[in-house]
């Protein structure tokens, strides 16, 4: 890239209905929480913005809020919760020490202790109890998760970032070999091939070929003037029946 060449901007993408739709394939609780924020590495997309969409990922998450528990306030603690794992699993990432507001956060909302599992006694037989989790509840158990991927060696070194520059998405790499590139092939990795595809055509069909002069100068029509740098080759006589090839 020359000193007068900007950087290539980052691949303009529809904000469609499947990009706002709520993920649940990062790979645990709390990850897939902060994926709740899409396009984090461009112009975010809040896919958990409303009352109705928290109720919705509750539900897709596994947990099962008292309804008076789901509210404007709840949502507002999961969304700190949320921002505040984002920056512990990030700085792992990055190498560097996240803020201390983000772990003290994390720590506040794992002291709740969630509620203890029961069996019941059913027509059917004995079965786990569905119980009613509160607020605080929920909270605790998306800050204990996050704990548990921090506090584990296997699955701290499995933490990948999505290559898709827009995305930003974090997730746990369980593929063997751990050489997960994107957070999904079918989303980000097809995107991110097909812009890489799109930046080579353009700089090919951009940069002249040696001894050649860009369309642009040599204009519609017009024969491209001589190459300056070009070796004069012998002239041909003119009864040798030999032709000159005109530069390309």
């Amino acid at each position: 890239m020359t000193a007068m060449e900007a950087p290539s901007p980052l691949p303009r993408t529809r904000v469609t209905a499947h990009v706002r739709s709520l993920r649940f394939d990062a790979g645990g609780l709390a990850l897939n929480l902060v994926a709740t924020l899409g396009r984090r590495g461009g112009a975010p997309v809040e896919r958990m913005g409303t009352v109705a969409l928290l109720r919705e990922w509750c539900a897709g998450a596994g947990l099962r809020p008292a309804r008076e528990a789901v509210g404007e306030a709840l949502l507002a603690e999961l969304t700190a919760l949320r921002e505040a794992a984002y920056d512990i699993v990030l700085a792992h990432l990055r190498g560097s020490v996240p803020a201390l507001p983000s772990v003290a956060l994390v720590n506040e909302c794992a002291h709740t202790a969630p509620p203890a599992p029961r069996l019941e006694l059913g027509e059917e037989g004995v079965r786990a109890e569905e119980q009613a989790l509160s607020g605080r509840q929920v909270l605790s158990l998306v800050a204990r998760d996050l704990i548990e991927v921090m506090g584990s060696p296997e699955r701290r070194a499995a933490l990948r970032e999505c290559a898709f520059e827009a995305c930003g998405m974090v997730y746990l790499d369980t593929t063997p070999g751990r050489r997960r590139r994107w957070c999904s092939m079918r989303r980000c990795g097809n995107t991110a091939k097909a812009a890489k595809h799109r930046d080579r055509d353009r700089d090919r069909h951009r940069a002249p070929g040696p001894g050649r002069v860009p369309d642009a100068v040599a204009g519609p029509g017009r024969v491209p003037d001589a190459v300056p740098d070009a070796v004069p080759g012998p002239v041909p006589d003119a009864d040798s029946g030999a032709r000159a090839t005109a530069p390309e």
